[in-house]
Formats: C-alpha cells, sequence, structure tokens
C-alpha cells in the first residue's frame, strides 16, 4: 500500500469509525452471531494473491460487524467501563503511524519522555505525592505480576542471583482478599510462590478484607516457620467495588515488613476526584500502586499505569543491559525496558496524553461525577421497589442488585438471576454481567460508558423489570 493508497483507505475508516459510535446507539449491544460463524464465513485458507482493501472493507462490515459486542453503547453495563475516547483513540492511530519503539532512550527519547511525563501528570491527578514514579504496562495484571517479583526478591535478599526460590529454605507467603481479582493469584503463581501460600483473606459485610483476619494469618504463618512476603489490597473490588482498608493493612505491612501493593485497576481512575481520595487513605505507605486509564478514564485499550516508591529496586530485579543496547546515554535517561518485562514497548503514552489535553482534568472528572451520580440514582430505584434488593454498598458507579421473588431461594434463585439476565442480553437492549458475591448469584451494573446518560440507566432498569417478570 502507497502513502497516497493509505491516505484514500485512511479516510473511509475513519469516516466508518465516526460513523459507528454516531450510530451506536442503534444498535444490539450483544453479538448477533452464533458459535462459530464468524470464523465460518470466511475462508479457511490465508489468499494466495493480494486482494484490493476495498474487499478486506466489505468482509469487515458483513462478517466482522456482527460479530462484536459494542463495548462503546451508552446501555453496556457489563464487566467494567473499557472506554475509548476518541481523542485517545487518535493518539492510538498516530502511535501505531508511527511505528516508532522503545528499546530504550536513545531508539526514540520522545517516547520515552512523553511517558514519563503523562505518568507524572495522572500522579499528579490522583493526589500522589512525588515520592512515586510511573510506567505504562499493557495491563493490571502484568503490573501486579511485577509488583509479586519485586517482594518476592526484597523478602529472599534477591534469590533471582542464587538459587532462585526453589533454593529458598522457608516458604514464602502472599495474602490477598478472598475478593481479589484472579489475576493477583495468577500473579502469584508464575512468580513461584505456589498455591498452598497464597492466603484468601476473609472479608467483612462489605466485602472489604478484614485486618484483623490478615493479622491473624501472618501470625499464623510466622508460628509455622513461613516468611511472609506480601499483600495485595483493592481499591474496587471487580465483583462489587468493595474498598479494602488500606490504611489498616499499611500498618501490619510495616509491622511485619510485607511488600504492600494496591490495586486499584478500575477505580483508581475515581482518584482525580478529591472526595473520592478517603476510599485509598494510607495509600502513601504502600510500596506499588496499579490502575487502569483504559478502563474508567478513557485511554483506548492498553494502558495500565504501574507507581512504585522504590525505582532502584524494580530496575535491580528488571534490568537487563545487552552490549547491543547500552547508550552513551545510559545512566543520563530512562530506559523503560528496565522497568518491566517486554524489551520493547509502544507509544502508548501517545493516547495518554491526546486524552488529557483534549478533555483537561475538569472534563474528565465532570464524567466520573456522572458516572457515580446515575449509579445512586439506580440504587435508590432499586431498594426503594419490592422484590428488589442492592446486594453491595456503591461507593462507585456499580450497583449490585438481585431480584427475589417471593417464595424463591437457594439455587432456585440463582437460575432465575441468571435467567432475566440472559433474557436483557439477548434482547439486545442492554448487556449485564452476572457475577457470584457471598454464595449467591446477582447481577452487576457497571455505570460508565462514555456516553451512558441518566435516560439510558431509566430505560436498563425497565428492561430489568421486564426481564425479571417474564423469566419469573
Amino acid at each position: 500500500m502507497t502513502p497516497d493508497e493509505f491516505r484514500e483507505y485512511g479516510h473511509k475508516l475513519i469516516d466508518w469509525i465516526a460513523d459507528y459510535r454516531a450510530t451506536i446507539a442503534a444498535r444490539p449491544v450483544r453479538a448477533t452471531t452464533a458459535p462459530g460463524e464468524v470464523r465460518a464465513g470466511l475462508p479457511s485458507e490465508p489468499p494466495a494473491e493480494a486482494q484490493p482493501f476495498d474487499a478486506i472493507l466489505t468482509d469487515f462490515e458483513a462478517r466482522i460487524v456482527p460479530g462484536l459486542t459494542h463495548w462503546q453503547h451508552p446501555r453496556f453495563f457489563g464487566y467494567f467501563p473499557a472506554n475509548a475516547a476518541l481523542p485517545s483513540v487518535l493518539g492510538d492511530l498516530l502511535s501505531t503511524g508511527l511505528g516508532v519503539l522503545g528499546l530504550n532512550w536513545q531508539a526514540c527519547p520522545a517516547l520515552t519522555e512523553l511517558e514519563e511525563l503523562t505518568c507524572d501528570w495522572v500522579r499528579q491527578m490522583v493526589g500522589l505525592s512525588a515520592a512515586w514514579s510511573g510506567v505504562i504496562q499493557d495491563t493490571a495484571s502484568t503490573a501486579s505480576l511485577l509488583a509479586l517479583l519485586c517482594a518476592r526478591e526484597r523478602a529472599s535478599d534477591f534469590s533471582l542471583v542464587r538459587g532462585g526460590m526453589q533454593a529458598e529454605a522457608k516458604p514464602h507467603v502472599v495474602y490477598v482478599s478472598t475478593q481479589s481479582h484472579s489475576s493477583i493469584e495468577k500473579a502469584a503463581l508464575l512468580a513461584g510462590f505456589g498455591r498452598e501460600n497464597v492466603r484468601a483473606v476473609p472479608v467483612d459485610e462489605k466485602f472489604a478484607l478484614r485486618a484483623d483476619a490478615l493479622d491473624a494469618a501472618i501470625r499464623a504463618d510466622l508460628a509455622a516457620g513461613k516468611v511472609p512476603c506480601a499483600v495485595v489490597v483493592t481499591t474496587g473490588t471487580t465483583a462489587s467495588t468493595a474498598l479494602d482498608p488500606v490504611a489498616a493493612v499499611a500498618e501490619l505491612a510495616g509491622r511485619y515488613e510485607l511488600w504492600l501493593h494496591v490495586d486499584a485497576a478500575m477505580a483508581g481512575s475515581a482518584m482525580i476526584l478529591p472526595e473520592c481520595r478517603w476510599m485509598w487513605d494510607g495509600v502513601e505507605r504502600a510500596d506499588s500502586i496499579v490502575f487502569n486509564p483504559h478502563k474508567w478514564l478513557g485511554a483506548v485499550f492498553d494502558c495500565s499505569l504501574f507507581y512504585v516508591r522504590d525505582t532502584e529496586h524494580l530496575i535491580r530485579v528488571m534490568s537487563t543491559s545487552p552490549s547491543y543496547l547500552r547508550t552513551a546515554a545510559d545512566g543520563r535517561a530512562t530506559n523503560y525496558r528496565d522497568w518491566g518485562i517486554p524489551l520493547g514497548r509502544r507509544f502508548r503514552a501517545l493516547k495518554l496524553w491526546c486524552l488529557i489535553r483534549s478533555e483537561g482534568v475538569s472534563g474528565l472528572q465532570a464524567r466520573l461525577r456522572r458516572d457515580i451520580a446515575n449509579a445512586k440514582w439506580l440504587a435508590e430505584r432499586v431498594a426503594a421497589t419490592p422484590n428488589w434488593r442492592v446486594v453491595a454498598p456503591v461507593p462507585l458507579q456499580t450497583v449490585c442488585l438481585r431480584h427475589e421473588p417471593p417464595g424463591l431461594a437457594g439455587e432456585s434463585l440463582d437460575n432465575h438471576t441468571r435467567a432475566w439476565a440472559e433474557h436483557v442480553n439477548a434482547s439486545g437492549a442492554a448487556y449485564l454481567t452476572p457475577a457470584v458475591l457471598d454464595g449467591r448469584w446477582m447481577v452487576r451494573v457497571s455505570v460508565g460508558s462514555l456516553t451512558t446518560e441518566r435516560a439510558d440507566v431509566d430505560a436498563l432498569w425497565g428492561v430489568m423489570r421486564e426481564a425479571a417478570e417474564t423469566a419469573g
């Protein structure tokens, strides 16, 4: 493809995306295809000869688009906000179009320095002190793995330069909440701790980690000759956006010399609102933090921010310095290859930089406040309606609810919950995700798409009540 051809089809694609965003509300939210249908509609073998891009666009519209679940739809209330604000889309296009890679500072100075700047902008936006330094990772899963690798090496006095964890005389233990994201356990397993050394700490009636239970678990492991290594607290758990007591856990982490990692993957965006920062009170005593601007804030996926207070420790754990990457700038400029797992990195900072400049802090704050208000509005309607119940606190933008008809309980109630949620999703009118909380199925309503307004939440409430009556 020549630059002139790229210009022609690039204009077509931009027009298509703009039209798609402008008309997305008219589409059914969930994909309308059956399993295997998209693949069956495309050739099973690659083309032997070049094909015109017009033919590719035709197949895209006819075969691919029907298989899309529309995450940017104003009535997408599933999982979590995965916003892709259009200024960030343009920033991502710039990154892809430039095609530069950051292997070290010299490979692309602007890539490194804009990443430093945007990470520091966001640090200021969420109220963190200048003691924190950030780096853009792909996802919170990767960032949490980095945190546990750093914890492991601090507790084992850098076992990686000796025989690794298998040469350690005592098992090292990681503490998580029963409501922690599954990626935390996965990170602990990949970091070599072993499932037997991951402690799931009980939660209280608000589904937040119990500090007293954590203290008891740590003391039990010490008595058993094990090494308490790290604790992960969550600000905004996946199922219910519960808030672990960061300050209380920080006190225990300091007392027992544990690495404290704060997983604020979704709720970290809320910290641009000063009125929400109580939710992670004590965060300045943590060792690492992760949150995802590619969720609620609006940056295009993937864009996860990982902050640490001790950059030298992170670099010592992750650094690599082959001869072909050494330059005269080493020691005078940041080499982000030493701040994570991959050697090369995309110019991810562009999509975050474009977003913040285009919307401004005040614009971002206004949107998040709108979403929080809409969630509280829905929670009030649910709580005031017979046979409906809000089953968890609503500190942010997620409402956990259940329809509880008289006479239904246990497995029968679970079946009813899943049935009416599927009825909503199959209708195409909205998209919801059921989940298990406290041993029973409930439905999560995650309010936060870019274009979701009060009218959309009101319409969802009507669709849910109708579906619950139909399923009953």
